[in-house]
């Protein structure tokens, strides 16, 4: 869904009526400055609550405060109250009555906030702020207090919304799955580890993209990934054709076992990465544009051929470089069986690389988060916000479409 451009409110031509009601606003608040302005709507604003909450004061009892009436129940003064509003915090007089079973709707009862105050919060927090972040901002430029504990409490509500989104029914098919991890510093019982966060977003048959599992990760092992992935299929999927990941401690082993037809492809990005790391500055550029002539290959078999003469030359200065790429080859392989096209959108990272880079910010904003809960809070909140912007399938999804209707005959709808 594409982001809304906020409305911009265009001033109403002025009247005879609205340049009398200015003048008289100017002349009963003698109005100087801006800050007076919201200091006299502030006023306004609180006088005209208190008028609402005495109309619904009447329509509780059933008669107007200056008629009479036998009812038992009767006016019982007024109760002051602070409330929060988009200019500030000011005080109202709420209506009482004596049996004290006045229910305002206006400013409801326990209600302390009467701006989209939880809103602005929530989209901060989706932006990495912490909460003593945000609670500065709110007094900045709001003018009133929010304590850390409140802020928890607000985005703390989302979290029954979390739950229920995490176990939203699924698509029965999807033919491509991502699956990557972030890592992220948390602190728990005073010392700070360092916690995975595991996402897995489907590629869905119409080509689009859509976050289904998020979660912080235990230690990787193959029981772990097969939790996951019966998880998914619990969930309502039947089948995926492919599953991309790095080399998950696990992985593969999981993914024989929950889908047993499907396949594992090793993310090469991931690969190529990890092959670097041996390989110092100045041999990196001669090295990477070697190696794309293994998975660039038009075959598998001109593949494993360029893979060994690619082993070859190097393997005297970076011996450990090339070991990963023979040891899973099979894992590595089977893009070869597709057109380049599609391979592009196979192995390449770039549907989850601006998910991850989302998620990234948050590191960047919180070096440390206070515990797993607060990370999941975020993660959800950026997931929310980056998914915003996903509205178009992926770039050639009908040759992808068309290729893996005939690789996986019969597993696709036509």
């Amino acid at each position: 869904m594409a982001n809304k451009k906020k409305e911009v409110y265009h001033v109403k031509p002025f009247n005879e009526n609205k340049k009398n009601i200015i003048a008289a606003l100017i002349d009963e608040y003698d109005i100087e400055t801006a800050s007076d302005i919201q200091e006299a709507l502030k006023d306004l604003l609180g006088g005209t609550i208190k008028s609402m909450m005495e109309a619904e004061m009447d329509d509780h009892l059933g008669y107007e405060s200056y008629e009479r009436s036998n009812n038992d129940n009767y006016r019982n003064g007024t109760k002051k109250k602070k409330v929060r509003g988009n200019y500030g915090e000011f005080e109202i007089d709420v209506p009482q009555d004596r049996q004290s079973t006045f229910e305002p709707q206006i400013v409801k009862k326990r209600q302390k906030d009467i701006s989209d105050i939880d809103s602005k919060i929530i989209s901060m927090y989706a932006r990495g702020l912490t909460t003593r972040q945000i609670s500065e901002q709110i007094e900045e430029i709001y003018g009133f207090e929010c304590s850390e504990g409140f802020i928890s409490d607000v985005t703390d509500k989302i979290l029954q919304e979390i739950t229920d989104w995490q176990n939203r029914p699924l698509d029965d098919i999807y033919p491509i799955m991502f699956i990557d991890a972030v890592h992220f510093s948390v602190r728990e019982d005073h010392i700070i580890k360092k916690l995975a966060a595991y996402v897995i977003l489907g590629i869905t048959l119409d080509g689009r993209k859509d976050v289904i599992s998020l979660q912080i990760g235990e230690n990787e092992s193959a029981k772990y990934w097969l939790g996951v992935l019966n998880d998914l299929k619990n969930r309502g999927v039947k089948d995926v054709m492919i599953i991309c990941a790095d080399g998950l401690t696990g992985i593969k082993e999981a993914i024989q076992a929950a889908f047993p037809v499907t396949e594992y492809q090793r993310c090469i990005v991931h690969q190529i990465r990890n092959t670097l790391k041996y390989v110092p500055y100045k041999d990196k550029k001669a090295f990477a544009t070697d190696l794309k002539t293994i998975y660039l290959a038009p075959n598998e078999e001109q593949g494993r051929d360029n893979l060994a003469r690619v082993t070859e030359k190097w393997s005297d200065k970076y011996p450990n470089a090339m070991k990963s790429w023979e040891q899973n080859w099979d894992v590595l392989s089977p893009i070869f069986k597709f057109s380049s096209d599609v391979r592009k959108v196979i192995y390449t990272t770039n549907a989850i690389e601006s998910l991850n880079s989302t998620y990234k910010k948050l590191n960047r904003q919180r070096s440390v988060f206070p515990s797993d809960t607060a990370l999941l809070k975020s993660l959800y909140l950026s997931t929310l916000q980056a998914t915003k912007k996903w509205n178009q399938p992926l770039r050639n999804w009908a040759k992808v479409y068309g290729e893996f209707s005939i690789m996986y005959e019969g597993r696709l709808p036509i």
